[in-house]
């Protein structure tokens, strides 16, 4: 899904925020350089690292030198960057990797019949967080990339998840203000309320330039074969050659094909 992306510095993190006494631990500490490292990062400096956590330099040091003994960080002259023991971790979740593994043949056949970008989406506490991407070109729907995140109010694959989920979910999110990422981003409680009870109604959702001027994606729910929501599969394309129709039935015949496999539950 195609987004205005704008790259800023990233803020110092109060210390231990969201970690409440934990944040004193080892791992409380770890688990916050760790998480210091945006998307886009290739190298950070220590300063940068002490910056974003609010742990001391010494603190970041000694424990960034545990990492990368573990393999968790690496090196690149005086910086440092996540290692490939972090990516061979995450590779091993399994209800990622299954669902991943499963949705992909699906996704293919949905990308060579349309053309267009297809990508697989789950829900992470407010935000959609992007498992698989296949795209016709490594431009198509960019800065949208697999561990990407967006929010759920304005993208096709949130107003799904949002639409599936236990109401409570939906009030979450109506408790903060709706970010604007476009003009076309609904930001009125009211608006994305009925938005969800339609895509409650029809079965997909249509998310029209609220993430990127001149894109639109539709999408789907993805259930287990016990009936359990698993996460969302949509096809994005620019507005003035997209076949909503045609995209929302292709995909609810993938929604059931998947549910029918009994692979994942």
């Amino acid at each position: 899904m195609r987004t205005v992306l704008f790259v800023e510095e990233v803020s110092p993190r109060r210390y231990g925020e969201g970690l409440g006494d934990g944040a004193n631990s080892v791992l409380g500490k770890t688990r916050l350089i760790l998480e210091a490292f945006q998307l886009d990062d290739t190298d950070v400096s220590l300063s940068e690292l002490s910056r974003r956590t609010g742990i001391s330099k010494a603190s970041v040091h000694r424990l960034a030198q545990e990492l990368l003994e573990w393999g968790m960080l690496e090196r690149s002259g005086a910086e440092y960057r996540l290692g490939m023991r972090a990516f061979e971790l995450g590779s091993r979740v399994p209800r990622f990797r299954v669902l991943r593994d499963t949705v992909r043949p699906y996704m293919e056949s949905l990308h060579h019949a349309t053309k267009e970008t297809v990508h697989l989406a789950v829900r992470d506490g407010l935000e959609v967080l992007y498992l698989e991407k296949i795209s016709p070109n490594p431009q198509a729907a960019k800065p949208s990339r697999i561990a990407g995140r967006m929010p759920l109010h304005c993208t096709a694959t949130g107003k799904v998840l949002l639409a599936y989920s236990a109401p409570t979910l939906l009030e979450e999110v109506l408790a903060r203000p709706l970010e604007r990422l476009t003009p076309s981003t609904v930001s009125l409680p009211g608006m994305l309320r009925e938005q969800i009870r339609k895509v409650r109604s029809v079965g997909h959702a249509i998310e029209l330039e609220e993430t990127a001027i001149g894109y639109c994606s539709v999408a789907v729910p993805i259930f287990g074969s016990s009936e359990l929501l698993l996460g969302a599969l949509s096809i994005t394309a620019p507005t003035f050659r997209a076949d909503t129709a045609r995209y929302a039935a292709a995909l609810t015949e993938v929604m059931r094909k998947v549910a029918a496999t009994q692979q994942i539950n």
